[in-house]
């Protein structure tokens, strides 16, 4: 606290400071007893803890130029944000909240890396304040990777793009569309020298949001960039400025890693060892698919949901012996009354009709209550 420079010119001013000086202390008792005093920080990789359970840093890494963050009790605000970098490149940091570790930083208490086939639910929630006079994303990080690391860089990163001001874009290409958490997405998929990246890119932007992490690994999963085998290490919501991003704000953030399965071996949630025959029937513009699960495991599958990516273009119209949803993008496949149960080495049979645009391709992975499919 840096101290004032008052200067006393007369009796009453000195009893002025005095009184001053009183309400201050008491002021000051006051915020000790209960209130948050605002941390700030402008050191280049630095970090506070804030509700004893989360880590939020600074993070600076792509300029050299000053970046400071004012740390409240539930989140912060870019206070001071210099410099600017090219928008077709790497943003010049990541000021973010998160819980699990980060380069052998780990949040307090934190039950990460837990392994994705352990956790039945990952509940999150997070609140963004937005400027307009910036180019930036504000983006919410999952990462996987095969070992439970809790230093240097993982396998395959998730990114949730919850808003976009300016010419920037995520890693790589556009790969379609998918639903995922009741919400549509436009996905993305590259890699950045380091990582393999996912990102799902909200249309508009999303202000605050409640949703389970797992739908996003699941994707991951099916997607061919993990496996179920794999472990969580953190999640983290902040921002990537590349120009300017004074005022941004997270006003809230929240992470619970629940395990345990939820239900029976081999039930939804749990894991199930699976191989996936996709036979097509095709014609100009429209096909049919035949699907057979078969049950690779020693255990009963006791309900079962097949996930997996329809090609950008096409779209289911019908479908039969599964209830199969949406009609396009991210797709799964759940079971009806007379086929709940797939005995160890048993099969269950389902398909669905569709139009389509463009050259037609299959589904490149499937995934069985969230563990990734062979595929015959």
């Amino acid at each position: 606290m840096r101290p004032s420079r008052h200067h006393a010119r007369s009796a009453r001013g000195m009893l002025g400071a005095l009184l001053t000086s009183l309400l201050s202390l008491a002021a000051l008792l006051t915020t000790a007893s209960g209130a948050h005093a605002d941390t700030t920080i402008c050191e280049q990789f630095g970090s506070t803890t804030v509700q004893g359970r989360y880590v939020v840093q600074n993070n600076r890494w792509g300029t050299s130029a000053t970046q400071c963050i004012s740390v409240t009790g539930s989140g912060f605000r870019i206070t001071q944000a210099d410099g600017s970098v090219p928008t077709n490149g790497a943003p010049k940091s990541y000021p973010s909240v998160y819980n699990g570790c980060h380069y052998t930083n780990c949040s307090p208490g934190t039950d990460l890396p837990a392994q994705l086939s352990s956790i039945s639910s990952a509940p999150t929630s997070t609140s963004y304040s937005y400027v307009n006079d910036a180019a930036y994303d504000a983006a919410y990080d999952i990462w996987l990777d095969p070992t439970p690391r809790t230093d240097g860089v993982n396998r395959t990163e998730i990114m949730i793009w919850f808003n976009r001001v300016g010419s920037v874009q995520p890693v790589g290409s556009p790969v379609g569309t998918a639903t995922v958490g009741g919400r549509e997405w436009q996905v993305w998929s590259g890699n950045n020298g380091s990582n393999d990246v996912l990102s799902f890119v909200a249309p508009s932007a999303i202000s605050s949001w409640n949703f389970d992490v797992m739908d996003f690994a699941r994707q991951a999963v099916s997607r061919g960039l993990a496996q179920n085998n794999w472990y969580l290490t953190s999640v983290q919501a902040g921002f990537e400025p590349w120009q300017n991003g004074t005022g941004l704000a997270l006003t809230s953030f929240s992470s619970t890693v629940n395990k345990g399965s939820s239900g029976d071996p081999g039930g939804p949630g749990g894991s199930a060892a699976c191989k996936v025959a996709y036979s097509t029937n095709v014609w100009q513009g429209g096909f049919t698919a035949d699907v057979t699960v078969t049950n690779t495991g020693s255990a009963t599958v006791n309900g079962w949901k097949l996930v997996f990516t329809l090609p950008s273009g096409q779209q289911i119209t019908s479908a039969w012996n599964a209830n199969v949803s949406p009609s396009s993008g991210a797709v799964t496949a759940s079971n009806v009354g007379h086929n709940e149960q797939i005995t160890a080495g048993g099969q269950a049979s389902f398909g669905f009709q569709g139009t389509y645009g463009g050259t037609f391709a299959k589904p490149a992975g499937f995934s069985l209550n969230g563990t990734a499919c062979t595929t015959a």
